[in-house]
């Protein structure tokens, strides 16, 4: 087992990452348990995974709310519905909530646990490869919004993150890919030799090989955690993190939440920033030759749906969180292993890339 610690003073946080890991959950989270205990999933994951959990909670009693899988329902319907049990059983500030699932899962149960009466704990089960190097770490929670991804939300920290590899082993090629685009990210973004080590054993990750796996997730959150530790709000540095993500989530909203998965998205957007930052921060054609090998050799895609129009594209990115005072802030990179967060590009090589990825 490795042991990633989110260092955040009096909120800091452990991440464990390992086989076999939920069994013995009660190990790691036991003392955290302290009041009543609601455990929330997908349909999915329900038959995987609950059973196994709640044994490893060694007994501990919890209710349990499931709920359907998918992107489209991470909404404030859905999460009203977490609310709505929590308030049906009577549940105290003391509560704990645990979130066991993906992406979607986590988003919805941490900004449940950052909402009712105004914060209560919560802990992340992640079961997705995307959850487990990036959206159960770092404390975003939210909710989707049909005008924009993840538009309603809050920070808030989990008290411990639990990995278990061995849940990774019932995902999806598909969904296992798109966890992959995050791990690239981390790479490109302040870790060049990461990256390298990406291109020498991507063979050995997408076969999930155990120690490729392990290493992947142990580096991908060594490096997400000391951007949190650095700017836990994004009130600059954070921002590194969504390379890709403001043209991915325009990709997800006019593409509905439905074609494709969140990783894909975040893999095409890669790209168009890196194709952007040739022409605008003077990053090496090579390199960004190297990031689209890198992703097609991962499975994901580097070109768009023939559906998405370019003008379309535009308008949902300047709702993105990084615009500032009407200025839309992108994370470009310099080199590989260097970003930067810049509203310095010009609208018409912006265009160009946008033309260029939509034909």
């Amino acid at each position: 087992m490795k042991q990633v610690s989110v260092e955040l003073g009096n909120r800091s946080y452990p991440i464990y990452i390992g086989g076999g890991l939920m069994q013995i959950a009660a190990d790691f989270i036991g003392d955290r348990l302290t009041g009543q205990t609601l455990v929330v999933t997908n349909t999915v994951v329900e038959q995987l995974y609950l059973e196994k959990l709640l044994a490893g909670l060694s007994g501990s009693h919890a209710e349990t709310l499931v709920i359907e899988d998918g992107e489209r329902h991470k909404t404030v319907d859905t999460m009203n519905k977490i609310i709505t049990r929590l308030l049906e059983k009577q549940f105290s500030r003391t509560c704990t909530l645990i979130a066991l699932g993906g992406g979607v899962i986590g988003d919805l149960t941490g900004f449940a646990a950052a909402c009712y009466q105004r914060g209560v704990s919560y802990i992340q089960v992640p079961t997705t490869l995307l959850a487990q190097v990036d959206s159960a770490v770092g404390g975003k929670t939210a909710v989707n919004h049909r005008l924009g991804k993840n538009m309603i939300g809050a920070f808030h920290q989990p008290a411990a993150v639990i990995s278990d590899t061995d849940t990774l082993a019932s995902l999806p090629p598909r969904e296992f890919r798109a966890g992959v685009a995050e791990i690239i990210k981390y790479g490109l973004i302040n870790d060049a030799p990461f990256f390298r080590w990406l291109e020498e054993n991507i063979d050995g990750l997408l076969q999930r090989e155990p120690a490729c796996l392990i290493h992947a997730i142990e580096v991908s959150c060594q490096n997400k955690a000391k951007v949190v530790a650095r700017d836990e709000r994004e009130s600059g540095l954070r921002a590194i993190l969504n390379l890709g993500h403001t043209f991915g989530h325009a990709l997800e909203t006019a593409l509905n939440y439905e074609t494709w998965l969140h990783g894909e998205a975040v893999a095409a957007g890669i790209s168009m920033a890196a194709h952007l930052s040739v022409k605008t921060t003077g990053f090496a054609p090579a390199d960004a030759n190297r990031i689209n090998a890198l992703l097609e050799k991962a499975g994901l895609p580097v070109s768009l749906p023939k559906a998405v129009q370019r003008e379309q594209l535009r308008e949902l990115m300047s709702v993105d969180k990084k615009t500032q005072r009407g200025q839309l802030h992108l994370v470009l990179l310099r080199e590989i292993g260097k970003a930067v967060i810049t509203p310095e590009f010009s609208e018409a090589d912006l265009a160009e890339t946008l033309a260029y990825y939509s034909t």
